[in-house]
């Protein structure tokens, strides 16, 4: 009898599989291909707006992905710093094939974890609790849990206009009986659609006609253990291109929207509305004369560009004058054509915030099968589900992120509270309490969760609570420093438009001021310090006023997510609840009045009721 077995190992499944091993779970792995663990379909990137924090969570939980995309990228940008940090975001062009390979080796090296490479036809259960996996050729595996991390592989069609296929990503193999064997169980499926744009050959590109996209130069990571030494130094960094759609483009797409699958009916599932297809977004943004393209390289080892924003179903020959239209592209060679994806994925109001599913004890889903898209928020779900199963066999309460600790907790929250009926995509704006979950401070709210589930090693923990000590210690001596006018501060003051004063300045009053940057002061004030800890304590200090307001509200919502909701609440007859209400509450089952509160169609004279109720049955 194993501890769990992990059914699937792209994002999601690999960091599951590595959580329960590496705190000593003996773990099984099932991929329908080794050469695939952790294989990129899609974008050659980890990262961008939102995914970038997720990014850093997941590695301040101990969870892998941010390691390798450190050690295997090709460039590393830092996006929206024109912005305040709640906005910032990582970025890494990756190396496809290498990223792939680190999380191969890792996988197989790993104690308490074995691979198995063998697709998954059945999910046994019995009286509601889950049993065993049946495998094709390896039979029978029986485990006291299982983590379902299929991602775009149950029941998946691939579409190029007309011609359909039966497989998944890149002619992989896809399984109905997998699907079936969910239904049997009682669950919900539903049909999602994604897609992704052509790889063509890069030597057969005119990037003289395109603009140049560096990278950063300075040292960016992801990992907290990340080394300077192991990234990609900028002078050897691949650069991106950026070109755009012409009204040629256009005309040839609109000629031929009937031949798309989107809209000649092929497509069942729903596509995702912040990741559309180009044919997509001329219909939904008729009014714009050009659409930006970014040519990526996908590795060192292929001489192959991924066209990002160029997603489409349309036919080979009619891709063939897309590609061709595009300003230096007019002699690319399409080496793989754009192709839509259609798949089934389970309805997330079916889970838990454990990541559990509610009507089958010890099946925990985690990735795109619970109707997510992307490599991180992936990941981000396989990592929690790894650790919630790992609780869930030490008898552990469940861990549960909250909406202002991490984008992770704010993703799970909106799957389980409301739902999604299209690819779930992270966006800033999901957050409402961005500013406290900002790209630097991931490994303050996160790393004590990642120590705790035995994910953390006691030497990074050690070190981590230095730099806490030392983020105080900084804010303490700015307020105790005086910079004499004689220091030369004045001058640094002028420059950045600020008039003439006289007497000396407070170090902590000063910071607080527009474009005034730490460093810069304590270099002036002839004060040694460590890099990164100043610009930590420079984004406290400057924002302070605005990160207290934001942990005020955040605070008001903890209690009433502290507010703790029976499962066997009757919600039904609660007297003057409205019939909405009622059903939704009966539906999803919220575990606290916060989660109530939430749910899409609940009002706030819905939750007083229900505030009441609760009060009225605790004196009874």
């Amino acid at each position: 009898m194993r501890d769990c077995v992990v059914v699937g190992a792209g994002h999601a499944g690999v960091e599951a599989a590595l959580s329960l091993a590496h705190a000593g779970k003996d773990t099984v792995l099932v991929t329908i291909k080794l050469s695939h663990i952790a294989k990129m379909p899609c974008n050659p990137s980890i990262g961008g707006p939102a995914k970038g924090v997720v990014v850093r969570e997941i590695d301040a939980l101990g969870g892998v992905m941010g390691k390798i995309a450190d050690k295997t990228a090709l460039q590393f940008k830092m996006l929206n710093t024109t912005k305040g940090p709640g906005v910032w975001n990582m970025r890494v062009q990756s190396d496809k094939l290498e990223y792939s390979k680190a999380m191969q080796e890792l996988c197989m090296h790993t104690d308490h974890l074995e691979v198995i490479e063998d697709i998954v036809e059945e999910v046994i259960c019995e009286e509601k609790k889950f049993k065993a996996v049946r495998l094709k050729e390896h039979g029978l595996i029986e485990a006291r849990s299982c983590i379902l991390t299929t991602g775009t592989y149950m029941d998946s069609t691939v579409m190029i206009s007309s011609d359909t296929r039966s497989e998944g990503p890149d002619g992989d193999k896809t399984t109905k009986d997998l699907s079936q064997s969910l239904r049997n169980l009682g669950l919900k499926l539903f049909r999602l659609k994604t897609g992704t744009p052509q790889r063509v050959l890069t030597s057969s590109i005119d990037f003289s006609k395109t603009k140049y996209e560096p990278g950063a130069n300075e040292f960016l990571h992801f990992s907290e253990e990340t080394k300077k030494e192991e990234v990609r130094p900028f002078e050897k960094q691949i650069p991106c291109y950026l070109t755009y759609t012409t009204p040629e483009t256009l005309e040839i797409i609109k000629e031929n929207l009937n031949k798309s699958s989107m809209y000649s009916g092929v497509v069942k599932g729903v596509g995702p509305r912040y990741c559309p297809s180009i044919e997509d977004k001329v219909v939904r943004f008729a009014d714009k004369e050009r659409h930006q393209l970014f040519l990526e390289p996908e590795s060192l080892s292929l001489d192959t560009t991924y066209i990002q924003g160029f997603s489409t179903s349309m036919p080979r020959d009619v891709q063939e004058r897309m590609v061709h239209s595009l300003i230096g592209l007019e002699n690319a060679k399409i080496i793989k054509y754009a192709y839509a994806i259609e798949y089934d994925a389970i309805d997330p109001l079916q889970v838990k915030a454990s990541l559990e599913l509610k009507e089958i004890d010890g099946l925990f889903i985690g990735g795109q099968i619970l109707g997510t898209s992307g490599y991180e928020e992936a990941a981000g779900l396989g990592l929690m589900a790894g650790i919630n199963a790992r609780r869930k066999l030490d008898g552990q309460e469940p861990l549960i992120l909250k909406r202002d600790e991490s984008y992770i907790g704010v993703m799970i929250d909106d799957l389980v509270t409301k739902g999604t009926n299209e690819p779930y995509r992270l966006l800033t704006s999901r957050a409402e309490y961005r500013l406290l979950l900002r790209h630097d401070n991931a490994d303050q709210r996160l790393t004590k969760y990642g120590y705790e589930n035995h994910l953390i090693s006691e030497e990074r923990y050690q070190k981590f609570l230095k730099k806490l000590e030392d983020i105080e210690r900084l804010k303490e001596e700015l307020k105790d420093l005086r910079i004499e006018k004689e220091s030369g501060i004045n001058d640094y003051l002028s420059s950045l438009g600020f008039e003439n004063e006289t007497g000396s300045h407070n170090a902590y009053e000063l910071l607080k001021r527009p474009g005034v940057g730490l460093c810069e002061i304590l270099n002036i004030a002839g004060v040694s310090f460590d890099e990164e800890i100043a610009k930590q304590v420079e984004i406290e200090v400057k924002y302070e006023g605005y990160i207290s307001k934001a942990r005020k509200e955040a605070d008001r919502m903890r209690k009433m997510d502290e507010v703790r909701l029976s499962d066997d609440l009757d919600y039904l007859h609660i007297d003057n609840l409205a019939l909405e209400a009622r059903a939704k509450l009966d539906k999803i089952r919220p575990s606290s009045l916060g989660q109530a509160s939430r749910i899409s169609g609940i009002n706030p004279s819905d939750i007083q009721v229900l505030a009441i109720y609760l009060k009225q049955n605790k004196k009874n």
